[in-house]
């Protein structure tokens, strides 16, 4: 007999538009322009929405446009959060208000695609120009070259790559392959396929020496091929102990080999790299605006193209179901694109509330800040908060940041205010800038200066701070006498 019981339990399900939202959130903007032209290609029930110019002005009157209900709050709320006036009409006339200002007029934007060789391509185009470089020279040269890591070294033992090219009926020996191997050693930048950063410095070396090298460039030389370890450990006293070089004699091979690049690979990646803002904000006679970027600003609607057509029983069932299952994913999409921008928009507002004295004032006015406040601010959740930031960008006068750089934590002063930890660093960072090169300070030595500024740490958080700033020990900064 069946064993049949009832149990009742609860479990949270995302539903299909929640899912497709968080997605689109996270995307950066560049990868969110291709989301969007890909659905366009892909479902004929989307087009490409053009909205009229959008605003609010001080007194929070809409511009041209609907106003987007929940999209922003009046500015009077940020006449209070921000400077805490009672009148907002005295603070218009005597203090700077955030202004938002949302354009949506339509703009052409070109796009065009430009084809950039990776570093593996560009060498095997020079490796091509030589002389004795066949078909069969450049196979080997490829198996090579896909078997370096993402900085350029060798990953792989010669037996590894002969039987790589034995798969594609290439049957070469060590010798040759070694041959080529040095070809590419010296090829524009120096120092790829090697196997460690010795013989990659070496090579350059070499490369920029020639066959008449300086004195300074043979002292190098020296230095990277019989006291490599103790010149990685800054042990100078132990290298002029066990040399007859000078002191002046190892500052200039020193100056030598800094000149050496040890990461003159970049697997894969273009020449050149850009950041495109979701918002702009400015300060200008005396008022702060933040601007949505009219390519975040991209957005689309449901075509009213097919909605007759639904309604046709002539038109076969099959057809029907289909149309229907790409009206309800346009509906889903449009709605998340919608939410996205709204999600976004209240993030930023939230920061210039937050963060209104960085704005104006710049990097050494940031307070600390986390997730959870603006989270508490926006009605959102954490994780959404973090998404949201996560990629984003935003372009002020002093620079571009991406949203999450606005959130840190904090350390207490002697005057009992808290201090952000990125100020923190900052502070570390310009004394360290500033040391004696010959006897440079140490944790407890920064410790004491913080502590001379009103800020108390310890030790080991100073330790803490330097290394994710990845600046090495003060052993490691010494310099030559």
């Amino acid at each position: 007999m069946l064993d049949i019981k009832i149990r009742q339990s609860q479990r949270t399900q995302l539903s299909t538009q929640q899912i497709m939202t968080s997605q689109l959130l996270q995307l950066p903007l560049m990868h969110l322009e291709q989301r969007i032209y890909d659905e366009l290609q892909d479902n004929p029930m989307l087009e490409l929405e053009e909205r009229k110019s959008e605003s609010i002005d001080d007194a929070g009157v809409q511009g041209e446009g609907e106003h987007e209900e929940g999209m922003f709050d009046s500015v009077d709320r940020f006449e209070k959060d921000v400077r805490g006036q009672e009148d907002s009409r005295k603070k218009e006339e005597s203090e700077s208000l955030p202004q938002f200002t949302i354009d949506n007029r339509p703009k052409e934007s070109f796009i065009q695609a430009v084809q950039h060789d990776s570093c593996e391509e560009k060498l095997l185009k020079d490796l091509a120009l030589q002389e004795g470089m066949g078909p069969r020279e450049l196979i080997i040269a490829s198996e090579i070259l896909g078997n370096l890591d993402d900085d350029g070294y060798l990953a792989e033992e010669l037996p590894v790559i002969l039987d790589g090219l034995e798969k594609n009926d290439i049957d070469a020996d060590e010798k040759e392959v070694v041959d080529i191997l040095e070809k590419i050693h010296f090829l524009e930048p120096p120092g790829i396929a090697v196997r460690d950063l010795r013989e990659r410095l070496l090579v350059q070396l070499h490369a920029k020496s020639g066959i008449d090298p300086s004195p300074s460039e043979k002292n190098a030389g020296k230095l990277l091929e019989e006291h490599f370890v103790d010149f990685l450990n800054n042990r100078y006293e132990k290298i002029l102990k066990r040399t007859r070089m000078s002191s002046e004699d190892l500052r200039s091979a020193v100056s030598v080999i800094s000149t050496l690049d040890p990461h003159p690979f970049h697997a894969g990646k273009e020449a050149e790299e850009y950041i495109i803002p979701d918002f702009i904000v400015t300060y200008e006679n005396g008022r702060l605006s933040a601007v949505l970027n009219d390519r975040s600003n991209m957005s689309v609607h449901v075509s009213d193209a097919y909605q007759g057509v639904l309604k046709k029983k002539a038109v076969p069932a099959e057809d029907r179901k289909y149309m229907r299952q790409k009206l309800n994913r346009a509906k889903e999409f449009a709605s998340a694109i919608a939410q996205r921008r709204n999600t976004l928009i209240k993030v930023i507002e939230a920061l210039m509330m937050f963060q209104y004295d960085f704005f104006v004032s710049g990097p050494e006015k940031l307070v600390p800040l986390v997730m959870k406040d603006v989270a508490e601010k926006t009605g959102f959740d954490l994780s959404t908060i973090s998404r949201a930031v996560n990629g984003k960008y935003v372009q002020t006068r002093f620079g571009t940041f991406e949203l999450k750089y606005f959130f840190s934590g904090s350390l207490p002063t002697a005057e009992g205010e808290d201090l952000s930890t990125k100020i923190i660093k900052q502070y570390i960072k310009e004394m360290i800038d500033g040391e004696d090169q010959v006897k440079p300070l140490n944790d407890d030595k920064l410790a004491g200066m913080l502590e001379k500024k009103g800020i108390k740490i310890a030790r080991r958080t100073v330790a803490k701070y330097r290394e994710q700033m990845q600046i090495p020990v003060a052993r490691l900064r010494k310099k030559i006498c």
